[in-house]
């Protein structure tokens, strides 16, 4: 041990010894020089790691030199963001009579630099096996809830977890070390050619942020050479993805404008142009979507509407439409009903299923409307439809409804009640993220028998949350698929069981006979695939069943945005409502189409035809082929008119959330 620590020290000063003769000619600016070089080191060996380990798929794009030779030219602008500050500084500070003051400082700028950029980088691995792509705004988002997600990291990832925090501190502390070390023999300049110099030294670090000298600065859409959005993320580092995540989040009022500009007169127009909008009329000047819709069904008494939200219950686990055979429940009930068979969802976060479902809205490259500020009060969702025709409208969650700021925006628009974790007595199992499936059901259960005795048409949002990371559920439920139990195959067969029971018991009570049940998925599992946007992995399950609904194939492309006003129209219920989407009771037939939110990529899939709109880049083309899961990237370019009805489609929510017009008046 003694010569193991020895060995160590030895190798720390022969290091330090050189990383201090290499960047003697920096003077004040040795340590920053110093922590651009280390800097390099652990983000290039940071990627190497990671092209080894996705190494097929990196292999499959033929850009590996490439690959690193951008690479390190990201690596140098997230640098040049932590250089910047202390060379601002540096002439009010780094002159002979304040040497220690100044080195000290640099000392600890760089050595807390490096902790992030470490950190960053060992948590990359983790979070790519779960969202294949590099940490992004989402690593922002989780951060917002931090029990949660220790639960989950601590519960699901605890050995990653361990050894990341363990290495992180340890390289922290060498780092520190070595700096400290190397930083001792740094010279200092007069403060005449401190001043002089500075000028020079300022531009060489602004020229290394900026990196082009095109009109616009380098951002990560600039790395995305390939189709595969995780290479493309492999390119740049995770430091600057979160940084430029962070950047977009301040800049989400004005979100889709990264696409390009579209004349406001041109927005509306495309979009009121789809069939099945073009019937209407759109009267409003300060709501533009806003239109009354007659229910393609008339009914003397407007029916009772649940929706059963699903956590990740993708396709790909339901083995009629291509996944594998762990939701024989749903399989049994999918011929009771309307069974979507090309269904999509709009995004991979379930606040994004919410938005799409609950308020038939569009996505955006931004944050769910969910979580943003100007859609807290009077934002169109079904529950505040609903609730002014006279329903009780609520909100039923096994875990804290607080997540994901769900409680303030349902409350803020129509749901008059939340029922969550703490109005659940006595759960039989609970895991990281609350009460299990069985217990939602259970108290979703009672709550409608309640409701019904009430006398008062209902709407109940029900959000199911054991199948999620960690995958934990109670024993001696399901036959296990995988042989390990906390896995999401097992988890996805549990939920599927608790669901069966739920219907199963719902059916024999005196409501099911007045009730619509819709059955969807928010998103799938992990998106994931070496596609610019992996659509495989945003197809969902779909079904709509309960009071007279008769079984029923729709072959049709479809849209989560389009399910609200199917509901609607199959309730019985005629109303004023903003949404876009479309209603399948009138016509399942015209050709449909689905839109997706990947990362910053819009995809507008019409067919087998899939445009693909990318940040300050030219869209393209590709064919998607459904049968095999892919998406074809050719050489030929979408169309004008493809690219005006994809930008329309995008621009659109992000104005109305802007000007604050997705409501029923003023």
């Amino acid at each position: 041990m003694t010569n193991a620590v020895g060995t160590v020290k030895r190798l720390l000063t022969g290091f330090s010894a050189r990383l201090a003769r290499i960047t003697s000619w920096a003077g004040p600016y040795a340590t920053l020089v110093q922590m651009l070089v280390l800097g390099l080191v652990v983000l290039s060996l940071s990627r190497i790691f990671l092209v080894a380990w996705q190494w097929d798929r990196v292999n499959a794009t033929h850009i590996l030199g490439e690959l690193f030779v951008q690479g390190v030219r990201a690596d140098l602008i997230l640098l040049g963001y932590f250089i910047a500050i202390p060379v601002l500084l540096a002439p009010f500070f780094a002159h002979k009579f304040s040497t220690g003051l100044w080195r000290g400082f640099n000392l600890l700028w760089a050595t807390l630099a490096l902790v992030f950029v470490i950190f960053m980088e060992l948590s990359s691995p983790p979070f790519i096996m779960q969202f294949d792509v590099r940490p992004n705004r989402l690593f922002i988002e989780y951060l917002s809830y931090p029990k949660e997600v220790f639960a989950t990291l601590w519960n699901g990832f605890r050995l990653a977890l361990i050894l990341g925090v363990g290495f992180t501190v340890l390289l922290g502390a060498l780092i520190y070390v070595l700096l400290s070390s190397a930083s001792r023999s740094a010279s200092t300049w007069s403060s005449k050619k401190l001043l002089l110099l500075w000028p020079l030294v300022f531009v060489v670090v602004f020229l290394q942020i900026r990196s082009t000298t095109d009109h616009r600065p380098a951002n990560p859409a600039l790395f995305a050479l390939t189709g595969d959005a995780l290479v493309n993320s492999l390119i740049i580092n995770s430091g600057w993805s979160v940084f430029d995540a962070l950047i977009s989040i301040n800049r989400e009022a004005n979100s889709s404008e990264i696409y390009g500009a579209v004349a406001r007169d041109k927005i509306f127009e495309q979009v009121k142009a789809t069939p099945w909008l073009s019937e209407y009329q759109f009267e409003s000047k300060d709501f533009p979507t806003l239109h009354h819709q007659e229910a393609a069904i008339k009914r003397d008494k407007p029916l009772n509407l649940v929706i059963v939200l699903e956590e990740s219950l993708g396709a790909t686990f339901v083995e009629s439409l291509g996944g594998l055979p762990v939701t024989p429940e749903l399989e049994k009930l999918k011929d009771e009903g309307w069974w979507f068979e090309q269904l999509y969802a709009t995004g991979t976060r379930s606040v994004r299923g919410i938005e799409a479902v609950i308020s038939g809205y569009p996505p955006t490259p931004a944050r769910s409307v969910v979580k943003l500020s100007l859609a807290q009060r009077n934002f169109y969702t079904l529950a505040l439809g609903l609730g002014k025709q006279g329903y009780h409208t609520e909100f039923v969650y096994g875990g804290e409804a607080h997540f994901d700021n769900m409680r303030g925006f349902f409350t803020g628009n129509g749901f008059q009640q939340v029922v969550d974790r703490s109005d659940i007595k006595n759960p039989v199992f609970e895991g990281s993220w609350g009460a299990s499936d069985e217990d939602l059901f259970n108290k979703s259960l009672e709550r409608l028998k309640e409701l019904h005795a009430d006398n008062k048409p209902f709407f109940s949002l029900i959000f199911s949350s054991s199948n999620h990371e960690p995958f934990q559920f109670p024993d001696g439920r399901i036959d296990l698929h995988d042989t390990e139990k906390q896995t999401v195959n097992n988890a996805v067969k549990y939920a599927d069981y608790a669901l069966g029971k739920f219907i199963s018991e719902a059916k024999k009570q005196d409501y099911w006979k007045d009730t619509v049940f819709l059955i969807v998925a928010d998103h799938d599992n992990r998106v994931y695939g070496d596609s610019l946007v992996p659509i495989k992995k945003f197809h969902i399950p779909g079904l709509i069943l309960g009071a007279d609904i008769q079984p029923k194939r729709i072959t049709t492309l479809a849209s989560q945005i389009d399910l609200g006003a199917t509901l609607l129209s199959l309730m019985g219920i005629s109303s004023d409502h903003p949404m876009i989407g479309r209603d399948f009771a009138k016509d399942s037939d015209t050709p449909g189409r689905a839109i997706m939110q990947f990362d910053n990529y819009f995809a507008w899939l019409e067919g087998s035809s899939a445009t693909i709109l990318r940040p300050r880049q030219t869209p393209l083309l590709g064919q998607y082929d459904s049968a095999k899961g892919e998406l074809i990237l050719g050489q030929d370019k979408p169309s004008d008119a493809q690219i005006e009805k994809a930008m329309a489609h995008v621009m659109l929510p992000s104005l109305l959330y802007r000007e604050q017009r997705y409501k029923l008046s003023k």
